[in-house]
This record gives structure tokens, sequence and C-alpha cells, in this order.
């Protein structure tokens, strides 16, 4: 008999937004296409993407922030500064083929070839919040696995302690990294047990299709309980390491941006409260929740000062 155990964040499939309501949105992006508030080149019409075929699952009942601002407000300053420069510039972005390298301290270093990853994974559609340090936020339906599965494909060492994450840095392809703002490639990282932690996916897509490219084509990691700059975009390496690696926004301003970067209400950002939040769609903010509505994360964090180690 099988047992399958039902995880704190999913809610019943009766909750799911209904197929109707979900499919309209194609209708929503592609008048944003033909009107010019949206750049088909860039990848955000949903019909010019593949369906990938995934589990349903659901989390905390709220509905899920509309394509058109999931795919035309974003930072990836690699396309530009503004929040419209990466949908308006990624049609640079060549998403295939391509592959990310994983090693460092593994017994079963790998290549992976995402095309080929993405047409035989067990994948799952799981909608979380989504919480930026600038104060917004947004409810996103992604597509992936959980890290933990390559975490454990690879087989780390006792000795690794810590996942470093690079992203692809090439200047023909992203012309934002003509700005000083960040010393390229970008970089994150995360504590062995917070990669392993089954809220922590690996993802290829977004509402049903493969990533847009200004979401972070092909293939990204998504950490639902930290800001969103942790969660790493067009991955091309990741290292298993001993020591805490270096994060970009950590390097370039320490004092605003720490290693773990947990959404904790209680720790202002230097330069703007994050007790409240705005979600992309609604006029009133709301209150920050802790760990951004994931209480089950805490424990991972046990004895640490909060306030001390953001």
């Amino acid at each position: 008999m099988l047992i399958r155990e039902t995880p704190s964040w999913a809610l019943p499939e009766r909750e799911a937004t209904p197929e109707p309501l979900y499919l309209n949105r194609r209708a929503v992006v592609a008048g944003l296409v033909a009107a010019g508030a949206l750049p088909a080149a860039a990848g955000t019409d949903p019909g010019r993407l593949a369906r990938i075929p995934a589990r349903r699952t659901r989390d905390a009942g709220e509905p899920p922030t509309p394509l058109a601002d999931v795919a035309g407000y974003n930072n990836f300053y690699e396309f530009g500064l503004d929040k419209s420069d990466p949908a308006r510039n990624a049609g640079t972005l060549r998403p295939s083929p391509w592959t990310v390298r994983i090693g460092g301290l593994v017994r079963k270093p790998l290549t992976l070839d995402v095309d080929r990853y993405i047409a035989k994974a067990p994948f799952e559609e799981r909608i979380y919040r989504f919480r930026c340090v600038e104060g917004w936020s947004m409810v996103i339906p992604w597509v992936g696995v959980p890290f933990a599965s390559l975490v454990r494909a690879v087989e780390p060492l006792g000795s690794a302690k810590y996942v470093a994450f690079r992203t692809l840095a090439d200047p023909v392809q992203m012309p934002g990294l003509r700005s000083p703002v960040l010393d390229w490639p970008y970089r994150e990282g995360l504590r062995l047990d917070e990669a392993m932690h089954d809220l922590t996916l690996l993802t290829v897509g977004v509402y049903g299709r493969r990533l847009p490219n200004q979401n972070g084509a092909p293939i990204r990691l998504v950490v639902p309980w930290k800001y969103g700059f942790k969660s790493v975009k067009s991955v091309v390496a990741i290292d298993f390491v001993e020591t805490q690696p270096q994060t970009s926004w950590n390097m370039a301003t320490p004092r605003e941006y720490g290693f773990y970067s947990n959404v904790n209400p209680e720790v202002d950002h230097p330069r703007w409260s994050q007790a409240r939040e705005r979600r992309i769609g609604e006029f009133r903010r709301r209150e920050t929740l802790m760990f951004n509505g994931y209480p089950e994360v805490a424990s991972l964090y046990a004895g640490m000062d909060l306030r001390r180690f953001f």
C-alpha cells in the first residue's frame, strides 16, 4: 500500500486555479504583446513556450500574480536596471542548448543537459510567495523539482557544507554586463541544509511552461523563504564547497545584504523598513510574514540570532 505524505505547504486540488481561468492568461499576455507592452522576442507569450507536464501542488490559498506581471516586472540586471528592461532586452539570451556543470566536493560530478533534463524529469508545479528585498511581492506558480534530488544524485562529500551557484556571464547575450553595478558573474550560495530543504526548488518553468528568458531561462533556483535575489537565475555552475561562498550583493554592499537574507520583518534594510510589502496588483501594503510565510524552515536557524545573521 502506497502512503504519500502531504507537505505542509500543499493545498488540495479543489483549490487549484480553474483551467479556463488559467488558460485565459494566454489571451491577456498575447494582447499585451500585440500592443507593444511586452515584447514577443523575449519569450513572454506563453503560447511560444513549450508546456512542461507537472503534478500540481500549491500553497497559501492566494491567487497567483498574472503572468504579464511575472514576466514584465522583475530584476535581472544582466539585461538592465529598470524593472521592464529584462522583458525588453532578454531576447538576446539563447537558452538552448544549455548545460550546467555540477562539481566541487562531490563523488559524482556531472554536466546537466537542460533540454534532456526537462524532457524526462518528474516536475511539479508549486505556487510560492516571492518577496523582493525592495519591498514588493508576487505569488508565482513555478515548475521544477526539489533541489535535494540533484544533491543526492551527485553525492556530496562529508566536507561539503555549502552550495555555490553562478549565473551565465556573456556580454553578447547579456547587454547589462556593461554596467559596473555588480562584480560579474552573478554569484549566490546556500548552506547545504538549506539547499536540501524540500521547499528549495530547481526551476525550469512558470505557469506550466518553460521559463521566459527574463525570468531566468532555462534553469534557476527558487528559495521562497529568502529575498528574491537569493533565487539565482540562468545557472551555469553549481559547486559544493566547504566554506561560505561569496555572494554578489553581499560583496557589493555587505552592510545591506547578508549571506542568509531570510525574509524577516523585524530586520529593516538600512534604507527602508521590511515590516510591510506591496503585493503586485494590490493597492494597500500588507504585513510581511516571517520567513515569507514558511515557518517550517525555522528549525534550520535554531539557536541563531536572526537579527544578527541577516
